[in-house]
């Protein structure tokens, strides 16, 4: 049986190869994006297999009409991939409130929201699988990705308690932590720095910067094979709750693994 698919942030990264990936699968998919000129662009046609709705994930109300749209157009929602999203860059003290409140806006609360308005219509079906693109920084956090980190981890912490909540009615749910991605997510359209000037994180930040800029374009992961093992993955169910991708992403998940080991032998030593 093919697929209904709604996926967020599709007109370029991760989300386009998702989408494409789908499409090529003879599933159906509803592609969202702010802007739809930049979906009909980045997208070929598949004639009434593809359907475009502009979408604003932090605007409630839009993802409630997107998700009923959905539904109008193909009668259900098989899987939600929660694929918006902006990394907020920057030593802390250099990010403003209003910064790091819209990268939560976006991260967290934008997937949220959608979710909010797909999961009735799986609920009626008690069938569906809700994807959710983290980041291996939902595991792992660095100098320079505080802010961006902390906003996925809250989606890890959402999600594996969500996961819980939606198996007995038969949804599933994938959490997706990539590496770092050939995208263009560290461009200045997807990334920002912080810009409040502390000499003190100078010297750190300039070398930083100098790291992402190089990193852009060159990153090790390829878009194109995630999203195709993630379109693998749901057309043989049942579908694992999570997904680390890349060398880059298992090495650093098998370090913190070793870490929190670690850490925990010292906390029962201390403790005995």
């Amino acid at each position: 049986m093919k697929k209904v698919w709604l996926i967020t942030g599709a007109s370029r990264g991760l989300g386009r190869h998702i989408a494409k990936a789908a499409l090529e699968a003879g599933d159906m998919v509803v592609a969202t994006a702010r802007r739809t000129e930049e979906l009909a662009a980045s997208l070929p046609p598949h004639g009434d297999r593809l359907h475009v709705v502009a979408l604003d994930v932090t605007d409630r109300n839009a993802a409630v009409s997107a998700a009923d749209e959905a539904v109008a157009r193909f009668g259900r929602i098989d899987i939600l991939v929660n694929n918006a999203g902006q990394a907020q860059l920057g030593w802390f003290e250099t990010i403003r409130d209003k910064q790091v409140r819209r990268q939560f806006e976006i991260n967290l609360f934008g997937a949220m929201n959608v979710t909010r308005a797909v999961l009735p219509h799986m609920r009626k079906h008690r069938a569906g699988l809700v994807v959710t693109i983290s980041s291996v920084n939902g595991l792992v956090s660095n100098p320079g990705g505080s802010v961006y980190s902390a906003s996925k981890f809250a989606i890890e912490g959402w999600m594996e308690g969500l996961a819980q909540e939606l198996k007995p009615l038969g949804i599933g749910t994938l959490v997706v932590e990539p590496g770092m991605m050939r995208t263009d997510f560290l461009d200045a359209s997807s990334a920002r720095h912080g810009d409040i000037d502390i000499p003190d994180y100078a010297e750190a930040i300039a070398a930083f910067q100098a790291f992402i800029s190089g990193a852009n374009h060159r990153q090790p992961g390829d878009p194109a094979a995630l999203a195709a093992r993630i379109v693998r993955m749901t057309a043989a169910p049942p579908v694992p709750p999570r997904l680390v991708f890349g060398d880059d992403a298992l090495a650093w998940t098998a370090g913190k693994l070793e870490q929190l080991q670690a850490q925990l032998a010292w906390s029962s030593g201390a403790q005995g």
